[in-house]
């Protein structure tokens, strides 16, 4: 599944690939009755109406990007990629930690789906691993997660019987 493209892409693009691949899982599960996820849209402020145009700006969002349910499980995750060796921590806005987190302690399956360009491989990371990792910082420490963490901590997320990232296997 590589895309050698990903320098190419512009940082306000880096995301859409991602999403297409998930958007495409997403569809797969949802037609085989195995779950139903849905991407959250961005949230837009609406500057001005004139006759059927409307204008306006992209604003922060109080939510995740996906919202679903799988084996009568709530799931929310957040989907990022990095091209570092490492994910920063300062990639999480606080809103989306702290929603991960309600949600989480409430039953949910709540967790990252992460993209590593530079290995252009994919990872799961349970919120119990992000909690673990925000906490270190908090305390002074580290500010990222490092691709070894992601090893251990998370799981590699790959294609798989016809899904472009079969991440459900991982829950």
């Amino acid at each position: 599944m590589r895309h050698s493209n990903f320098k190419n892409r512009s940082y306000a693009n880096r995301g859409m690939y991602l999403e297409r691949i998930l958007e495409m899982a997403n569809t797969k599960y949802r037609n085989a009755g195995i779950a139903d996820i849905q991407k959250l849209p961005t949230p837009v402020k609406i500057m001005k109406v004139t006759g059927s145009k409307v204008e306006g700006v992209r604003t922060k969002g109080h939510l995740v990007d996906y919202l679903g349910i799988y084996k009568g499980v709530s799931l929310i995750f957040d989907a990022k990629e990095t091209k570092d060796t490492r994910f920063p921590l300062q990639n999480i806005e606080n809103h989306q930690y702290n929603l991960l987190k309600s949600w989480s302690e409430k039953g949910a399956v709540a967790f990252l789906i992460v993209y590593f360009a530079k290995y252009d491989k994919y990872f799961y990371l349970p919120f119990a691993s992000l909690k673990w990792a925000f906490e270190r910082a908090e305390k002074g420490g580290r500010k990222s997660i490092a691709y070894e963490e992601f090893e251990s901590c998370g799981q590699e997320i790959k294609s798989k019987d016809g899904y472009t990232l079969h991440y459900l296997e991982a829950i």
